[in-house]
């Protein structure tokens, strides 16, 4: 659907995130992108925001990172090289998840997350607070048309698409895994071999989005 590529900054996108859905209780505002591109960055810049403008609980942050599966289940799967792709998440659970968000916006509900310490999936990290306004939930298959996606796409107001360059997405994500452990052969392998074909399936999905941001200026001007 998107094709222009917007440059802004934070106070407008936080205007803008804040509109969606007019008077709703509650919307689901979506930030979907390939692996690098900054989107927990953004969405937590994105909530911080919003909370200074209308209060600690007027945002929520909620990372598809939570939902990947435990180790022990990718080993399980056979999944364990290719962890980070599609079917590495519990989709349905991420699914479920926001219907309770979208539909109990009077309950206190608890989000999980990925600590990349640990390397596992984490309980109950992150809280949508009873009333808040939004929720701003991101992760890389947010678009894609496939079932589990879909269902959880259907739960939003909006889905907006970040891109960055290659070159500094592979940057980063090389950097992520030499910070997770790996040396810098080790973590070049695990880019080339995991984080570069999910970005190119993801980019598959950015004309499904919304809007496509293309770098956010994350001080207020």
């Amino acid at each position: 659907m998107a094709e222009h590529v917007e440059h802004v900054e934070i106070g407008e996108v936080a205007a803008d995130a804040w509109a969606l859905g007019g008077g709703a209780s509650r919307r689901v505002l979506g930030i979907a992108g390939p692996p690098g591109a900054g989107k927990s960055t953004l969405a937590r810049a994105l909530v911080a925001e919003l909370a200074r403008r209308y209060g600690p609980d007027a945002a929520a942050y909620l990372p598809l990172d939570g939902f990947h599966l435990s180790n022990a289940q990718l080993e399980r799967l056979g999944l364990t090289a290719r962890k980070g792709s599609p079917p590495s998440f519990d989709v349905w659970g991420y699914a479920a998840l926001l219907r309770r968000v979208v539909e109990e916006p009077g309950r206190e509900i608890y989000v999980p997350d990925y600590d990349r310490t640990l390397h596992e999936p984490v309980a109950a990290r992150h809280r949508v607070a009873p009333g808040a306004r939004l929720v701003v939930t991101e992760g890389n298959y947010l678009a894609c048309d496939e079932p589990g996606w879909r269902d959880a796409r259907r739960l939003m107001r909006g889905l907006w698409y970040l891109e960055a360059p290659d070159e500094v997405r592979h940057t980063r994500l090389v950097e992520r895994q030499r910070a997770g452990g790996r040396n810098e052969g080790e973590a070049r392998a695990w880019v080339a071999g995991n984080d570069q074909p999910n970005g190119e399936l993801v980019k598959g999905s950015r004309d499904r989005c919304d809007r496509v941001l293309g770098a956010v200026a994350l001080e207020s001007l």
